[in-house]
This record gives structure tokens, C-alpha cells and sequence, in this order.
């Protein structure tokens, strides 16, 4: 399998911002899935998301916080410049 090509995206801090707010509540939404899954009970106003069981969700939330945890790492590593 050949990896996934690397792509370079600039964006203004408030633009930044507004994608990690997004990208959080994709993971929540993910984790209250997962936990919804397990034990039939959410927080109030949640939207269960469609996947097949807990672990499914778990992995999907992972990958969420995956991608946050690059894109945060690359904003600190760029703070000071």
C-alpha cells in the first residue's frame, strides 16, 4: 500500500481555531456514540451516529483525535515563528 500523499495547508489563526472547534466536536460526537453503544444512555440534545458498534466509534473518534493532535503539534511547533 502506498502512503497517503502529505498536504500543506495554511490557514489564519481564527480559521485554525474554528477547524479544531470542528474537529472536537466530530470526536465528541464519536466518543458519546461509543458510550451510547455501551450502555444505551447519552448526553441530553445527542445525535447518535450510524456505525455498526462501540468499537467502530472508538476507532472513528481515535481518528478525529489523531488529525487534532497533528494539527496541534504543527501549531506549536509554528508558534514562535
Amino acid at each position: 500500500m502506498l502512503p497517503d500523499k502529505e498536504f500543506i495547508i495554511r490557514l489564519n489563526g481564527f480559521d485554525l481555531g474554528q477547524l479544531l472547534d470542528g474537529l472536537e466536536a466530530r470526536a465528541t460526537a464519536w466518543r458519546h456514540t461509543a458510550e451510547y453503544m455501551e450502555t444505551g444512555e447519552a448526553p441530553e440534545g445527542f445525535m447518535i451516529e450510524e456505525c455498526t458498534d462501540a468499537e467502530e466509534a472508538r476507532k472513528i473518534a481515535g481518528h478525529y483525535e489523531r488529525i487534532l493532535g497533528t494539527i496541534l503539534q504543527q501549531q506549536a511547533e509554528q508558534h514562535d515563528r
